[in-house]
């Protein structure tokens, strides 16, 4: 049972790590369409809100999506007030702990309030206040719920992996 679930943990890493990579490309997205924007602009005297907006797209796809890789790998804000210097057994508890009360109930609830706003936004296939802006805000609102999902299953990893500490002598 306990391999299954490790296993299970494993695949949840190797799936949020592949997000991550992706949302990684992003950056480089905002950098090359912000430097076609300034060139635009500043030496053709043309602007472009549906380039603009894009860059606030990929923004928002690379926080949001590489959030649950980013805690996988130990870069989210951590107090290190008792971690740093507890024992193995220690920390699996505050990851546990940790996991249980504060992230996977976060990202439920993040899911559960987000749901209506996104559900709307699809109803109505939202588009820019813009007119010549991007026809896809639903497609950005809909990075909410997912960075919940991505979030919460990352918890369940850590969780599995703690728990694998626990039980292990």
């Amino acid at each position: 049972m306990s391999s299954r679930l490790v296993r299970l943990a494993d695949l949840i890493d190797r799936f949020n790590r592949a997000v991550g990579h992706v949302a990684m490309w992003c950056a480089l997205a905002m950098v090359l369409v912000q430097f076609t924007v300034v060139l635009m602009r500043y030496l053709l005297g043309i602007g472009s809100i549906w380039l603009q907006e894009s860059i606030v797209y990929a923004h928002a796809a690379m926080f949001m999506l590489a959030a649950a890789w980013t805690l996988q790998v130990g870069g989210h804000v951590r107090v290190d007030i008792f971690y740093a210097g507890a024992p193995p057994r220690t920390r699996a508890w505050i990851d546990l702990v940790g996991t249980l009360v504060f992230l996977v109930p976060f990202a439920i609830v993040l899911a559960w309030l987000a749901w209506p706003y996104v559900a709307r936004s699809w109803a109505i296939l939202e588009r820019s206040r813009e007119a010549s802006g991007l026809p896809l805000v639903f497609l950005l609102k809909t990075l909410i719920p997912l960075l919940a999902v991505l979030l919460g299953l990352q918890g369940v990893a850590q969780a599995i992996r703690a728990w694998a500490v626990l039980v292990t002598r």
